[in-house]
């Protein structure tokens, strides 16, 4: 975080982190409240050490709680807006020009937020991946930004059941979110296609969330069309790789209670918004990792959707369907091109090949 950022946030929070002073003690000011407060989530450090290190009392640290309290409250309606039907559009736009998929609007996706176990909760946040947590359910952009959060749900909740009970769930099928209306994709005159969203195998199909093809004797078409979802799925990915880099304590356990930890999350989040708006790309940001793969239970998606994952699958494979066609100037993007090339025409000659063999074969026996 930048010092203008700092500024800009403590001008924000300062009328909420205020304290009244008495004869009995002075009250900690509102910028050594926001720095204890920053340093905690910046590292995950223990209470006892920001203790030694900010020279407060040991139960004045908890201070901390209040604050990421202020924080969330603040900032969350300046940073998790409503987008309008213009937004849409432009987000799209983004996806378009990033990610080479078009007509997308956001990428879903759940992460576990790993807590020591919360008292009498049994197995309820203990997840698939053999740790205690609660989820966090986040819809990203491009530009690896939330638009939309939904903590605290059990850890051993699936990612689709989560989304079908959140808030965005329910306005997404009540159709409330304002989105523009079906248009062709770009460079074609074909039937209007709806605005969709990514998300992976977790999730269900329908007619505006898109999920890959399972890996089983996939042909080209839905290759490309899985590597093209990929490419739009990982902004949610980075995005929560961002969010967890920058601030170090969703690297721990969180030894909190269960609604401390929940608000300390939202704080995190609602603040990378906050730093990636003002100081946009000061540090690196795409991370390499392997995931570690988890046991989801099959859900069944409907008819429509698999007819709108079949119009982006032909329209990513289209014979006019190349890289500099599409204006897209990507390595990638071409590399991955001249492969299917090369793939198409080794097939043709390995064809060939055999029809020559076999006419030989017959000519011999005759």
């Amino acid at each position: 975080m930048s010092v203008r950022s700092f500024d800009e946030l403590l001008a924000l929070l300062s009328s909420h982190l205020e304290r009244q002073n008495t004869s009995f003690r002075r009250s900690i000011p509102a910028v050594e409240r926001l720095i204890i407060t920053l340093r905690y989530l910046a590292t995950g450090h223990s209470f006892a050490s920001l203790h030694f290190e900010f020279l407060v009392g040991k139960t004045t640290v908890n201070i901390v709680h209040d604050t990421c309290r202020d924080i969330w409250n603040v900032l969350r309606d300046l940073v998790l807006k409503k987008p309008t039907c213009e937004d849409w559009c432009k987000i799209a736009e983004v996806f378009w020009d990033q990610c080479n998929f078009p007509n997308c609007l956001r990428a879903i996706d759940g992460k576990h937020m790993r807590v020591v176990m919360p008292i009498g909760s049994g197995t309820k946040y203990f997840n698939c991946k053999k740790y205690f947590s609660f989820v966090l359910l986040a819809v990203a952009d491009a530009n690896y930004c939330f638009s939309y959060i939904d903590i605290g749900w059990y850890g051993s909740s699936s990612d689709s059941s989560i989304f079908q009970r959140s808030s965005f769930g329910r306005m997404l099928r009540e159709n409330v979110l304002d989105l523009p209306q079906d248009c062709p994709l770009p460079g074609t005159n074909g039937p209007p296609m709806p605005l969709v969203y990514v998300w992976d195998e977790a999730f269900a199909l329908s007619e505006q969330l898109l999920r890959p093809y399972s890996n089983r004797c996939l042909s080209e078409e839905k290759q490309i069309f899985n590597y093209r979802l990929i490419r739009a799925r990982r902004v949610v990915e980075c995005s929560f790789g961002i969010l967890a880099n920058k601030w170090r304590l969703l690297h721990t356990p969180m030894n909190l209670k269960l609604e401390n930890a929940i608000s300390a999350v939202k704080a995190a989040c609602v603040l990378h918004i906050f730093v990636r708006i003002h100081d946009g790309y000061l540090f690196e940001d795409f991370l390499m990792h392997d995931l570690e793969g988890a046991q989801w239970s099959a859900s069944r998606g409907t008819t429509n959707g698999a007819t709108v994952r079949e119009g982006f699958s032909s329209y990513f494979v289209c014979c006019w369907f190349c890289p500099l066609a599409a204006g897209c100037h990507c390595i990638m993007c071409h590399a991955f091109f001249i492969l299917i090339l090369f793939r198409c025409l080794m097939f043709n000659c390995i064809q060939m090949q055999n029809n020559r063999s076999l006419t030989q074969i017959i000519k011999k026996d005759n």
